[in-house]
């Protein structure tokens, strides 16, 4: 039993949570959903990340669920976002019942949660898998072809570049916090707490240095984009045309748009025929 709590603690170390998460924002680029077309993307994404919100039927919100969780195995997400993404998702709901049974309810409140988990769970797992599968340069692109203003592209793209350095900052920081520190022992079941409580104090505590860190960064990132010319690139109809240029609706994403319907079509079909 020792040996097996010791591995699990080893595997969420702060390695493996960089490793998951970069390899959910940078390693998906072989991916069905990476090959499709990035304005395509979002034009799904607007229907499955809107529509559910004003569908009530449990049916029909079944249906959207079971195509998003396709959509996301086919994105190959990494495990500990969907791990994320269960715990937020379902802890909330039985917390939201629990609160509920305990001021008055009864079991007529399972159905309302019901529809309430589908809505979040569907908008979130599209919205995983879309975010997962894009590279950052083809979501801007894509959002530029929409009319986006430049900035904001760039905020978007400039966002995931730097989450590598993020991460690597963070670490540094937190390696610096425990060579001058005193952890305590990690014998028994109180010496595990007290060490799970050092932890989350060290990460706590780390944040203040990374977003003065942060900050001298993003100066520095943005001073040697203006000596490269970025304001001038921005205000250049050329460039903005020849990122436009690359973006090229194929095959695939024809084919992804006509499963995408029929699967909500014979979703819709089933709700109404049960009803």
């Amino acid at each position: 039993m020792h040996k097996l709590t010791d591995s699990i603690l080893d595997k969420f170390s702060m390695d493996f949570l960089r490793n998951q998460v970069l390899k959910n924002a940078y390693g998906n680029d072989d991916t069905v959903i990476a090959g499709l077309d990035p304005r395509v993307l979002l034009i799904w994404y607007l229907f499955f990340g809107l529509v559910p919100w004003f569908i009530n039927d449990v049916v029909l919100l079944l249906g959207l669920f079971l195509f998003v969780v396709l959509t996301t195995r086919a994105a190959r997400i990494a495990p500990l976002v969907l791990f994320l993404f269960c715990v937020g998702v379902f802890t909330q709901t039985g917390y939201l019942l629990v609160m509920a049974l305990f001021f008055g309810g009864d079991s007529s409140l399972v159905a309302p949660l019901l529809v309430m988990t589908l809505k979040v769970a569907v908008v979130s797992l599209a919205s995983v898998t879309v975010f997962s599968g894009l590279d950052p340069d083809r979501l801007a692109s894509g959002l530029l072809w929409f009319g986006c203003p430049d900035q904001l592209s760039f905020s978007i793209s400039f966002a995931y570049r730097i989450l590598p350095v993020l991460m690597e900052e963070f670490q540094n920081i937190l390696l610096s916090y425990r060579l001058r520190g005193n952890p305590p022992k990690k014998q028994g079941l109180i010496g595990k707490i007290r060490y799970l409580g050092y932890q989350v104090k060290l990460i706590i505590q780390a944040f203040y240095p990374l977003m003065l860190n942060t900050a001298k960064r993003s100066r520095t990132t943005v001073e040697a984009l203006e000596l490269k010319g970025y304001r001038y690139a921005l205000k250049n109809p050329e460039v903005k045309k020849m990122r436009l240029a690359m973006l090229k609706v194929t095959r695939n994403d024809g084919i992804f748009i006509v499963i995408s319907v029929i699967w909500a079509a014979c979703s819709v079909a089933a709700s109404a025929a049960i009803v």
